[in-house]
């Protein structure tokens, strides 16, 4: 083995490990935690809107709103599980 080639070996090693992103401590726990918060109160706020226009206290259009609204944030949810789900099976999958 020649001797530059070490010296490369362990320069690149230094760069990558010096390059590499440090992750901030509870930073995605922190973005999941809002996530579900941000959907619990986005559903809390829309099941008042139905119960508000089921007793003629809110217009039909608002009604509908909050429907769609609520259905977006559903399938959002469910395509970031999906996406979680996918990536868990790759790694699954990666050899060892």
């Amino acid at each position: 083995m020649d001797v530059k080639t070490s010296f490369v070996n362990q320069a690149y090693a230094n760069a990558r490990s010096a390059a590499a992103p440090q992750p901030k401590a509870g930073a995605a726990e922190q973005g999941f935690t809002r996530l579900a918060g941000n959907f619990m109160e986005a559903l809390q706020e829309h099941e008042a809107t139905a119960r508000s226009a089921m007793t003629g206290g809110a217009d039909p259009h608002a009604l509908v709103q909050a429907l769609a609204s609520s259905q977006l944030a559903v399938e959002t949810v469910a395509t970031v599980r999906d996406r979680v789900v996918e990536a868990y099976q790759e790694i699954l999958r990666m050899p060892v």
